[in-house]
């Protein structure tokens, strides 16, 4: 294993500094797995290139960064760069591409880092390729920044909107927050239409355009609760399922966007919801849950699960 040269462990102090002001020589010094003694030197260094660092003695004392000092931008060990490429790319993003948002940005970001640090990271970034999605459902970046700030300014906002069958839609709403979920983003908002809470998907959204109205955001909210509950209300074909067994056992095998779980006073429990794929639902849901089952209501869950339970009898002969 190769030794960390004293000016990249004075670097790595320079950070230390920037973040924790007031740190003292024994905190720098464990920060930086050093003894206490090193972590002076390493002070000096940065003084010997004329970053003021200032340092106030007594029981409240430490070093501090003096004031008028431009910070280099940028201060990236190797692991770190070639960590930033490989988010990119678990993200879905083209890191390579210099038209794509992010792609832009990691390349601006390695032309700066010295060529020692940064060479890992170019490499992977011109070599590698993220595997795209069977739906991609990459937001449009100047889309999700105009949300972003509608979200901030709590401005109220018309959307341009593509169904998911093709169909374009228009809906005026007070948007509450942006919200991440497995890589897909979406917009969890009041709809004036509706008068009722509403999940859009971002990457369908075609237009954003700011009006004159403000709201005010639920003081209790919890956008990723909401956004788990939201998913498994408002879809084409009901679902409801009886399980016999009891509501706690059954508990942790539901998620939210399968519906509501209710303890019914037999034992029993039963879950209420909707689905826009009842094939999905019953093929790669319920089969997986292990207890008895009876599907009371939804037509087509009824028939899906029917196929999938005449399809396993086929497979034992």
């Amino acid at each position: 294993m190769s030794e960390i040269s004293p000016t990249a462990r004075a670097l790595r102090a320079l950070d230390v500094l920037q973040g924790r002001p007031g740190i003292t020589a024994a905190e720098l010094a464990q920060r930086l797995g050093v003894t206490e003694r090193a972590a002076r030197r390493y002070v000096a260094i940065l003084r010997e290139a004329d970053i003021p660092v200032e340092s106030t003695r007594g029981p409240y004392g430490g070093y501090t960064l003096g004031r008028g000092l431009r910070l280099p931008p940028l201060v990236f060990s190797a692991t770190e760069a070639l960590g930033l490429v490989m988010a990119a790319l678990d993200s879905q993003h083209a890191a390579a591409d210099p038209d794509d948002p992010v792609g832009s940005a990691l390349g601006k970001i390695l032309r700066v880092l010295p060529t020692n640090v940064a060479r890992q990271a170019v490499m992977l970034r011109e070599t590698a390729r993220s595997v795209p999605e069977r739906v991609p459902a990459k937001p449009d970046p100047g889309v999700t920044t105009e949300l972003v700030a509608a979200v901030a300014a709590q401005r109220q906002v018309r959307l341009g909107y593509r169904t998911a069958a093709g169909n374009p839609r228009t809906f005026e709403v007070d948007p509450w927050s942006v919200v991440v979920r497995y890589g897909r983003w979406y917009l969890l908002c009041h709809s004036h239409h509706a008068a009722a809470l509403r999940t859009f998907r971002i990457d369908r959204i075609t237009e954003v355009e700011v009006l004159e109205g403000t709201f005010e955001v639920p003081a209790d909210l919890d956008p990723a609760a909401e956004l788990e509950a939201n998913l498994s209300k408002g879809w084409e074909h009901e679902t409801h399922v009886v399980f016999h067994a009891p509501f706690e056992e059954v508990r942790p095998w539901i998620r939210p966007t399968t519906g509501d779980l209710r303890a019914l006073p037999d034992g029993r429990c039963e879950l209420v919801g909707s689905t826009s794929n009842p094939e999905a639902y019953a093929g790669e849901w319920l089969a997986g849950i292990p207890f008895d089952l009876t599907v009371v209501g939804g037509e087509e869950l009824r028939a899906a699960v029917g196929v999938v339970a005449a399809r396993l009898a086929r497979s034992v002969p």
